[in-house]
């Protein structure tokens, strides 16, 4: 039988900072202190759903549950309904919490950070075969499915990143996160790339532009942002000033060009994209400016072409099927086409919500949009696209006419809802659901035929839509 393998839970020199806290600095002896501490006070049982908001106290409740081994489940959405269905599967498990008045029907259990805890220096090993993760799908197409992560897929990940960027103990980076830890891309970019990295995060989660400049202001360089599109765009809309930043890095979401460009402009430093899915985690990534290919993480392959291309890689137990279509160049770039669920058939012709989206925020003046395609209607019947856009300054016609020079006939979208913003989950993402609904609200402002004449609007114009 084979000798099992185990993997240490960090790779940082004794005494060298892991982490901000509040205004403190949490040393690498300090965190083994912590989660001792933590460690005594788990229940006995096999999963934790832990749903932690300070990124530190998340951390410590992570690495805690790893040394007891107990898996922890990061489902899509922490609403009660979906906490409640997690646990009806899941029923050995508990919550860990830190956010004070908490109530929910399972076993809870609240952080408390003591400050007066014990330093160790004996960095633990977890076996790499141990389930560490259950993941789950944001269930966008479907019920959440669990993929679950072996603490070592989840170190080789982390390890193929930190050579992708060339970060070094050497000199340890800082790394300030907009995304929630709960999330696969917060999971591995603001908690195992600091982990095995030697970097040093920042414990809140910095939302306004003011905040997340606060939060880099107060780490050491050289600096990195872990955030999204969404907050990329708020920094650069507010003008606001951030300190050196060694690059920003983005996912959840597309990242328009034209974004990219001008957040290095502004900020003197480079944007780099992840491509990654729940299923495999991290697969490539990119700098947005400098084109449209994706390389891949060394000792990450894809085989195939178009529809049907797997992700291979020693830390992977099967190849994984990709949800997107792409063409590959090689074994290790390719070009992203489009998911493969995002493929319509309007009138014959095919084409892909994602590029159309790709195409949508590519329009000078557009701030964000998205493409739906609505339920089926009557048979026989053809289906027309809606689409949702954020674009002050832009009318319906400059909308129209920018997406015509781009796209065929059929796929322009009626009705075009002009609305204030888009109501995007913690993560970056747009939910359909909620984009349904938001269509539903908007019916009641179609302008009607008649107010239509008198005030010489053009066809299809709807209302503005305020943000409800």
């Amino acid at each position: 039988m084979p000798a099992m393998t185990h993997f240490p839970l960090l790779n940082h020199q004794p005494g060298s900072p892991l982490a901000l806290y509040g205004n403190d600095i949490i040393t690498c002896d300090r965190f083994l202190g912590d989660i001792a501490a933590l460690t005594e006070r788990l229940p006995d049982r096999r999963y934790v759903l832990n749903l932690c908001e300070d990124r530190y106290r998340f951390l410590v409740g992570f690495a805690a549950a790893l040394i007891r081994y107990q898996t922890s489940l990061f489902p899509p959405a922490h609403t009660p309904k979906m906490l409640k269905e997690i646990c009806e599967v899941y029923n050995d498990a508990y919550c860990l919490v830190d956010q004070p008045g908490y109530s929910a029907d399972i076993e809870t259990l609240r952080y408390e950070h003591c400050a007066k805890t014990g330093n160790c220096s004996e960095i633990p090993s977890i076996s790499d075969d141990f389930v560490a993760a259950l993941v789950f799908t944001s269930g966008t197409t479907g019920c959440p499915q669990p993929h679950q992560k072996t603490w070592g897929s989840l170190v080789s990940v982390a390890k193929q990143t930190v050579a992708r960027f060339a970060l070094s103990t050497q000199q340890p980076a800082s790394i300030v996160a907009t995304v929630p830890p709960q999330h696969m891309y917060g999971l591995e970019a603001s908690i195992l790339l600091p982990l095995q990295s030697g970097c040093m995060l920042h414990g809140s989660r910095p939302f306004f532009p003011q905040d997340i400049r606060c939060a880099l202001e107060a780490m050491p360089s050289p600096r990195i942002l872990v955030t999204t599109p969404v907050h990329i765009r708020a920094c650069v809309e507010a003008s606001i000033s951030l300190p050196p930043i060694s690059f920003i890095l983005s996912a959840t979401a597309p990242l328009p060009i034209t974004l990219a460009r001008q957040a290095e402009a502004m900020y003197a430093t480079q944007v780099l994209e992840i491509y990654g899915c729940t299923e495999a985690g991290t697969i490539a990534t990119r700098r947005t400016t400098d084109g449209d290919t994706w390389r891949t993480l060394e000792g990450v392959t894809l085989r195939g072409n178009r529809d049907a291309c797997f992700v291979h890689g020693e830390h992977l137990r099967l190849p994984i099927p990709l949800n997107d279509i792409v063409q590959t160049l090689d074994e290790q770039q390719f070009l992203l086409l489009g998911r493969k669920t995002d493929l319509i058939n309007i009138a014959g012709k095919r084409m892909s919500l994602s590029d159309l989206n790709h195409k949508l925020s590519g329009i000078e003046g557009v701030q964000d949009g998205v493409f739906v395609m609505p339920e089926e209607g009557e048979e026989g019947s053809i289906t027309r696209l809606m689409a949702f856009v954020v674009a002050p300054g832009l009318s319906h016609n400059d909308i129209i006419g920018g997406l015509s020079q781009c796209i065929d006939p059929v796929f322009l979208p009626r009705p075009l809802y002009r609305v204030e913003s888009l109501l995007r989950n913690e993560s970056g993402k747009l939910v359909r659901a909620k984009l349904l609904q938001l269509a539903e609200t908007a019916s009641q402002f179609v302008i009607s035929d008649i107010d239509r004449r008198q005030a010489e609007v053009a066809p299809g114009t709807l209302l503005e839509i305020r943000k409800p």
